[in-house]
Protein backbone atom coordinates (compact mmCIF):
# COMPACT_ATOMS: atom_id res chain seq x y z
CA UNK A 1 0.00 0.00 0.00
CA UNK A 2 1.02 3.04 -0.93
CA UNK A 3 1.55 5.68 1.62
CA UNK A 4 2.60 9.38 2.09
CA UNK A 5 3.07 11.71 5.18
CA UNK A 6 1.31 14.84 6.19
CA UNK A 7 2.01 16.85 8.25
CA UNK A 8 -0.87 19.05 10.20
CA UNK A 9 -0.51 22.63 11.09
CA UNK A 10 -3.55 24.61 10.52
CA UNK A 11 -4.77 24.48 14.44
CA UNK A 12 -5.81 27.97 16.26
CA UNK A 13 -3.14 27.72 18.58
CA UNK A 14 -5.18 29.31 21.40
CA UNK A 15 -3.26 27.53 24.08
CA UNK A 16 0.44 29.34 23.72
CA UNK A 17 -0.70 31.85 21.52
CA UNK A 18 1.22 31.75 17.84
CA UNK A 19 1.65 29.64 15.23
CA UNK A 20 2.83 26.08 17.04
CA UNK A 21 4.64 25.26 13.69
CA UNK A 22 6.81 28.38 13.60
CA UNK A 23 7.89 28.66 16.91
CA UNK A 24 11.78 27.68 17.47
CA UNK A 25 13.21 25.08 18.78
CA UNK A 26 16.82 25.36 19.16
CA UNK A 27 17.71 26.67 15.26
CA UNK A 28 14.99 25.10 14.26
CA UNK A 29 11.30 25.47 14.12
CA UNK A 30 8.68 23.20 15.74
CA UNK A 31 7.45 22.38 11.68
CA UNK A 32 11.17 21.67 10.36
CA UNK A 33 11.75 19.18 13.47
CA UNK A 34 8.92 16.85 12.10
CA UNK A 35 9.63 17.26 8.49
CA UNK A 36 12.97 16.35 8.98
CA UNK A 37 11.66 13.06 11.00
CA UNK A 38 9.28 12.57 8.01
CA UNK A 39 11.39 13.44 4.95
CA UNK A 40 14.03 10.60 6.12
CA UNK A 41 11.36 7.90 5.79
CA UNK A 42 12.05 8.17 2.08
CA UNK A 43 7.85 9.30 1.84
CA UNK A 44 6.43 11.97 -0.31
CA UNK A 45 5.54 14.25 3.09
CA UNK A 46 2.87 17.50 2.48
CA UNK A 47 1.89 19.85 5.47
CA UNK A 48 -1.60 20.89 5.67
CA UNK A 49 -2.25 24.31 6.57
CA UNK A 50 -5.43 25.28 5.54
CA UNK A 51 -8.80 22.82 6.53
CA UNK A 52 -11.15 22.22 3.39
CA UNK A 53 -13.54 22.05 7.16
CA UNK A 54 -12.31 24.85 9.56
CA UNK A 55 -12.79 24.78 13.10
CA UNK A 56 -12.65 21.26 14.01
CA UNK A 57 -9.71 20.62 15.05
CA UNK A 58 -7.28 18.29 13.79
CA UNK A 59 -10.27 16.62 12.38
CA UNK A 60 -10.55 19.43 9.46
CA UNK A 61 -6.73 18.10 8.81
CA UNK A 62 -7.10 14.84 8.48
CA UNK A 63 -10.32 15.26 6.53
CA UNK A 64 -7.91 17.62 3.94
CA UNK A 65 -5.48 15.24 3.96
CA UNK A 66 -7.74 12.27 2.45
CA UNK A 67 -9.77 14.19 0.45
CA UNK A 68 -6.70 15.85 -1.42
CA UNK A 69 -4.50 12.49 -1.77
CA UNK A 70 -3.34 10.26 -4.11
CA UNK A 71 -1.63 7.84 -1.97
CA UNK A 72 -3.27 4.53 -0.79
CA UNK A 73 -2.70 5.38 3.06
CA UNK A 74 -1.41 8.63 5.26
CA UNK A 75 0.45 8.94 8.51
CA UNK A 76 -0.43 11.77 10.05
CA UNK A 77 1.72 14.06 12.32
CA UNK A 78 0.84 17.05 14.51
CA UNK A 79 3.53 19.81 13.88
CA UNK A 80 3.65 20.27 17.76
CA UNK A 81 5.77 17.08 17.86
CA UNK A 82 8.95 18.16 17.63
CA UNK A 83 11.00 14.82 19.13
CA UNK A 84 8.54 12.67 17.02
CA UNK A 85 11.66 10.10 14.91
CA UNK A 86 12.05 8.43 11.83
CA UNK A 87 12.36 5.45 13.77
CA UNK A 88 9.45 5.75 15.54
CA UNK A 89 7.37 6.90 11.91
CA UNK A 90 9.28 3.64 10.62
CA UNK A 91 8.11 1.11 13.73
CA UNK A 92 4.36 2.69 12.87
CA UNK A 93 4.66 1.85 9.19
CA UNK A 94 6.12 -1.54 9.63
CA UNK A 95 3.21 -2.35 12.04
CA UNK A 96 0.86 -0.85 9.20
CA UNK A 97 1.87 -2.73 6.63
CA UNK A 98 1.84 -6.05 8.37
CA UNK A 99 -2.57 -5.04 8.77
CA UNK A 100 -3.26 -1.71 6.58
CA UNK A 101 -6.18 -0.88 8.60
CA UNK A 102 -6.53 1.92 10.79
CA UNK A 103 -4.10 2.35 13.52
CA UNK A 104 -3.63 4.75 16.26
CA UNK A 105 -0.67 5.50 18.75
CA UNK A 106 -1.90 4.60 22.26
CA UNK A 107 -0.13 6.25 25.23
CA UNK A 108 -0.09 7.32 28.79
CA UNK A 109 -4.33 6.45 28.42
CA UNK A 110 -4.44 8.72 25.00
CA UNK A 111 -5.46 7.58 21.91
CA UNK A 112 -3.86 9.73 19.09
CA UNK A 113 -0.67 11.40 16.92
CA UNK A 114 0.83 9.54 15.24
CA UNK A 115 -1.62 7.60 13.51
CA UNK A 116 -2.33 5.86 9.86
CA UNK A 117 -5.51 6.22 8.07
CA UNK A 118 -6.38 4.38 4.82
CA UNK A 119 -7.53 7.11 2.18
CA UNK A 120 -10.40 4.26 1.78
CA UNK A 121 -12.09 5.71 5.20
CA UNK A 122 -12.53 9.14 4.17
CA UNK A 123 -16.63 7.86 4.10
CA UNK A 124 -16.37 7.53 7.93
CA UNK A 125 -14.42 10.97 8.53
CA UNK A 126 -17.32 12.52 6.37
CA UNK A 127 -19.72 10.76 8.89
CA UNK A 128 -17.43 12.04 11.79
CA UNK A 129 -17.69 15.93 10.79
CA UNK A 130 -21.13 15.43 10.68
CA UNK A 131 -22.31 14.53 13.55
CA UNK A 132 -20.04 17.14 14.89
CA UNK A 133 -17.61 14.40 16.96
CA UNK A 134 -14.06 16.23 16.26
CA UNK A 135 -12.02 14.00 18.81
CA UNK A 136 -9.31 11.79 17.92
CA UNK A 137 -10.32 8.94 20.13
CA UNK A 138 -13.72 8.94 18.91
CA UNK A 139 -12.58 8.71 15.58
CA UNK A 140 -10.58 5.77 16.11
CA UNK A 141 -13.39 4.01 17.38
CA UNK A 142 -16.01 4.55 14.44
CA UNK A 143 -12.65 3.74 12.48
CA UNK A 144 -12.38 0.49 14.68
CA UNK A 145 -8.48 1.42 14.78
CA UNK A 146 -6.24 -0.64 16.08
CA UNK A 147 -4.08 1.18 18.91
CA UNK A 148 -0.61 0.66 19.65
CA UNK A 149 0.99 0.81 22.07
CA UNK A 150 4.75 2.12 21.32
CA UNK A 151 7.79 0.70 23.50
CA UNK A 152 9.11 2.68 26.24
CA UNK A 153 12.11 4.22 24.07
CA UNK A 154 9.93 6.60 22.40
CA UNK A 155 7.64 7.97 25.33
CA UNK A 156 9.39 11.22 25.20
CA UNK A 157 8.76 11.82 21.31
CA UNK A 158 5.08 11.34 21.56
CA UNK A 159 5.08 14.69 23.71
CA UNK A 160 3.41 17.31 22.04
CA UNK A 161 3.77 21.27 22.64
CA UNK A 162 0.35 22.99 23.76
CA UNK A 163 1.49 25.43 26.63
CA UNK A 164 3.99 28.52 26.86
CA UNK A 165 5.60 25.77 29.83
CA UNK A 166 5.07 22.56 27.98
CA UNK A 167 7.39 24.92 25.05
CA UNK A 168 9.93 25.97 28.45
CA UNK A 169 10.37 21.66 28.86
CA UNK A 170 11.48 20.85 25.60
CA UNK A 171 13.59 23.51 25.03
CA UNK A 172 15.50 21.92 28.34
CA UNK A 173 14.77 18.67 26.87
CA UNK A 174 16.63 20.04 23.09
CA UNK A 175 20.01 20.96 25.41
CA UNK A 176 22.54 18.44 25.34
CA UNK A 177 20.49 16.44 22.39
CA UNK A 178 21.71 16.15 19.18
CA UNK A 179 19.71 17.88 16.71
CA UNK A 180 21.44 18.63 13.16
CA UNK A 181 19.95 20.57 11.02
CA UNK A 182 18.46 19.04 7.53
CA UNK A 183 19.37 21.70 4.63
CA UNK A 184 15.99 24.16 3.57
CA UNK A 185 14.45 23.08 7.17
CA UNK A 186 14.28 27.00 8.78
Amino acid sequence: MNCEICILTGGLSSRIGRDKSRLRLGRRTMLAHVRGAARATGLPVRTISRDLVPRCGPLGGIFTALKTSEAEAILILACDMPFVSTELLEFLLGKFSREPSALFTHANEQTGFPFLIPVKKLSDIEKQLERKEFSLHKLAAALRARKIKPPPRFKSELRNINTPADLNRAKRLLVGRAVPSAPGDA
